[in-house]
């Protein structure tokens, strides 16, 4: 989805959440109460010297392969054994306070989910007096301090993380960013101008090569990262043919891999087809996608699938047809699914819908699915706005649902039991 205060409309063009403005910032007391953590949790604090001391060698990295999530045809792997999962989103991990960071994470363990999406760019303006690259080429520290703690907690928790590296859209600076820097005309010369290609490989470089500073490992080398994905919703509709991005994902996908030999590496778009002549616009390329000929590069790992049928204007039928349609194709090409994002915005309903579509994912083997979007308190001990309709917390009916689809998933991987029953 778009971020956070997401308003959307039912264009498909259009972006689906346009951000309401600043999100509220600062610190808070724990909800501690039927939350699965105590309000006395703690995590064991990283030694002074870490970042300048990384406590790991090229042979304990042999042996922590197997703690990286890869990829063995249409099968995710994780320690040897295929690994199914749902899991969720949240967009504000890199620049809240510390508690609220930790509010969400407490949740997403309480409720057994081992997979977070969050974003890794914020581009042009802070917020909350945070960003990674203000303008091309710079990369204050500062402005990483709150990712590099998201990854940290995450990692204290058995939580794998899945980070897109820029925005489709204007949320966070995004692609108009990197256009308005070099002065071109349009968004989709993002996919094309050579200084703009430029400017993201230097800060994908950057960031993937950056030392955590609570870690003290560089993120090319830290197996709490699941994905790293080229983009949030990347769509160029001045193309419909696909061949504008499916060039840019093939060269970016490569150059990643070029670096990083352990991560996977998807696309995060929302799974438009391109068959010339369908009269449904998500089938026909309008939006400027070929999701197949994506999936089919041999450096993405899987496909990823996105799903708003109250803005895309479906029904129930047509979503349950959309994920099985990405499943069936993706599989069809070796490579795994994700559902990666969904919201049903009714909330009578929403329990059911979820239901449904979470079992599809699971009787057709779906590799994966998450939500969107999993919200905790505010510094004030508020709950975080619901902006754009779609929030869920924990404890609730809907929390149950997916705590209940995670227990299936898990055992179809044969992990371990984690966080609640599934019925609690």
């Amino acid at each position: 989805m778009q971020d956070a205060q997401h308003a959307e409309t039912p264009q498909p063009q259009a972006s689906r959440r346009a951000f309401l403005g600043a999100v509220a910032a600062a610190g808070l007391s724990l909800w501690a109460a039927g939350r699965g953590f105590g309000a006395g949790t703690a995590f064991a604090r990283p030694s002074a010297d870490a970042a300048s001391s990384p406590r790991f060698t090229a042979a304990s990295l042999r042996q922590q392969r197997s703690s990286f999530i890869s990829r063995r045809g249409p099968f995710f792997i994780l320690d040897g054994k295929p690994f199914y999962f749902a899991g969720t989103n949240n967009y504000y991990m890199h620049y809240q306070s510390h508690f609220m960071i930790d509010d969400v994470l407490k949740d997403v363990a309480a409720l057994g989910l081992p997979v977070l999406r969050i974003w890794g760019f914020l581009d042009g303006q802070p917020h909350n007096g945070f960003v990674m690259q203000p303008e091309p080429g710079v990369y204050p520290e500062d402005g990483y301090e709150r990712f590099d703690y998201t990854v940290w907690r995450a990692g204290q928790l058995g939580i794998k993380l899945v980070v897109p590296l820029v925005n489709n859209w204007d949320d966070f600076g995004g692609m108009n960013q990197y256009v308005a820097w070099f002065g071109a005309s349009s968004h989709d010369d993002f996919y094309t101008n050579p200084q703009i290609k430029a400017a993201y490989k230097a800060y994908v470089r950057h960031f993937i090569h950056r030392v955590n500073r609570y870690t003290g490992k560089p993120l090319y080398l830290d197996p709490t990262i699941m994905t790293w994905e080229l983009a949030n919703e990347p769509r160029c509709q001045s193309d419909p043919s696909g061949q504008t991005l499916t060039a840019w994902v093939h060269e970016m996908s490569a150059f990643i891999k070029s670096m990083d030999g352990l991560h996977l590496v998807a696309v995060g778009d929302e799974g438009w087809y391109n068959e010339p002549g369908n009269a449904d616009w998500a089938y026909n390329g309008s939006q400027g996608v070929d999701w197949k000929r994506l999936v089919a590069l041999p450096t993405v790992d899987y496909g990823t699938l996105h799903l708003y049928p109250d803005y895309w204007g479906k029904d129930n039928a047509w979503s349950l047809q959309w994920i099985a349609d990405h499943i069936r194709d993706g599989h069809a090409l070796g490579k795994p699914v994700v559902l990666e994002e969904y919201g049903w915005l009714d909330l009578t309903t929403r329990d059911d819908i979820y239901r449904q579509w979470t079992d599809q994912v699971y009787r057709l083997n779906g590799n994966g699915d998450q939500f969107w979007i999993l919200t905790g308190l505010q510094d004030d001990g508020t709950l975080y706005p619901n902006y754009d309709g779609f929030r869920v917390t924990y404890p609730s009916s809907t929390a149950t649902v997916i705590a209940q689809h995670e227990a299936q998933m898990r055992a179809k991987s044969e992990r371990p039991a984690r966080g609640p029953r599934a019925g609690a």
